[in-house]
């Protein structure tokens, strides 16, 4: 179906193409007879204005790009919530994009958002991402950019994270306070961020503790599935029978790991204690409930969506921008799969 165009609407009026732009607008300058008239015909030939073209004279969207690695995760379904209130708040829209933790689809949609010409983009890094050239188009281009959660270092734009190494000790350190000696940790997959700093938050505090380290007590993810929670969990037992504590990446790890410890009768927390991370609605509703790291995943997305304002005002203004970080404070939630009786 043909769009209708300003200049259909002037031709069917018998008034000039200016008119009718001011009309739509409603400049006071034109009769309320003629704005009337011209609304009603707007209607009925189901004109849409050219945003595009909105684009080019205020040099905004008013959109903004959103890339997660999973839309279904329940600390990324928060955040999203967060960032679409803030957002709606001050006029904008949100594109979200999920990168299903692909480094190749996570270009593919950083280019389309910048042929979008978004106002600005808010990211957490795909598991297979660091400082690869398409980040660093975003940042060479001049776009307003904030990255959450799974962040690059080297990238020089604001992010909003926890102290990941910090909330491990806490993990680790809670652990220890409950009288557990052989720790087993299941670490996320190599690359991102968040998960290095969590293996180096474990072996950190074993040290701290003068508890040596054992690289046969870690256990590395894939693809930090629930399945992957309840083979690590029979790995565990079947290699290491003694060990009396694990930390869990993620609490969805956490749950596939208590799920096999309650169908082969291994009594949390009396013969091993499990802490996950994150605070998982669910990990309230589990047998036994499950101790885990708050992450505080609504006030990363306000942060992460008022952070981006203020470059994208900034960048309206021609004012000159320096990025920043914003670390949010992280608390252990200690329930009855680590209390010891």
């Amino acid at each position: 179906m043909k769009e209708t165009t300003l200049k259909e609407i002037a031709s069917k009026l018998g008034i000039s193409i200016t008119t009718v732009s001011k009309a739509l607008k409603n400049y006071p300058d034109v009769s309320e007879k003629t704005k009337q008239a011209v609304l009603d015909l707007a209607k009925d030939l189901h004109y849409t204005p050219n945003s595009f073209a909105v684009n080019l004279r205020t040099k905004e969207s008013k959109t903004i790009g959103l890339i997660i690695p999973e839309v279904m995760h329940h600390f990324f379904s928060n955040v999203i919530n967060a960032i679409i209130d803030e957002a709606e708040k001050n006029g904008y829209l949100v594109i979200i994009l999920q990168s299903n933790e692909s480094i190749e689809l996570e270009k593919k949609q950083v280019e389309l958002l910048i042929n979008k010409r978004v106002d600005g983009i808010i990211m957490s890094l795909s598991n297979e991402s660091n400082f690869d050239e398409h980040i660093k188009e975003i940042i060479n281009r001049n776009i307003p950019f904030v990255m959450f959660d799974k962040i690059s270092k080297l990238a020089n734009c604001s992010k909003v994270l926890i102290d990941d190494q910090k909330a491990a000790m806490s993990a680790t350190q809670h652990l220890i306070d409950k009288g557990c000696r052989k720790i087993a940790h299941i670490r996320g997959p190599l690359n991102p961020q968040n998960s290095i700093d969590r293996y180096i938050g474990y072996k950190k505090t074993l040290d701290k503790n003068q508890i040596p380290y054992d690289p046969k007590l870690v256990y590395t993810c894939e693809n930090v599935t629930f399945q992957e929670g309840l083979d690590f969990a029979k790995q565990i037992i079947e290699e290491h029978p003694d060990v009396d504590g694990v930390f869990a990446v993620t609490d969805l790890i956490a749950v596939g790991v208590l799920s096999y410890f309650n169908d082969h009768q291994i009594k949390v927390p009396q013969q091993v204690a499990v802490i996950g991370f994150s605070n998982w609605f669910m990990s309230q509703v589990l047998t036994p409930k499950l101790s885990t790291i708050d992450q505080p995943s609504h006030e990363m997305g306000v942060a992460s969506f008022n952070l981006l304002l203020e470059e994208m005002h900034a960048h309206k203004e021609n004012i000159p921008f320096t990025p920043k970080t914003l670390i949010l404070e992280t608390s252990v939630i200690e329930r009855d799969s680590s209390k010891k009786l």
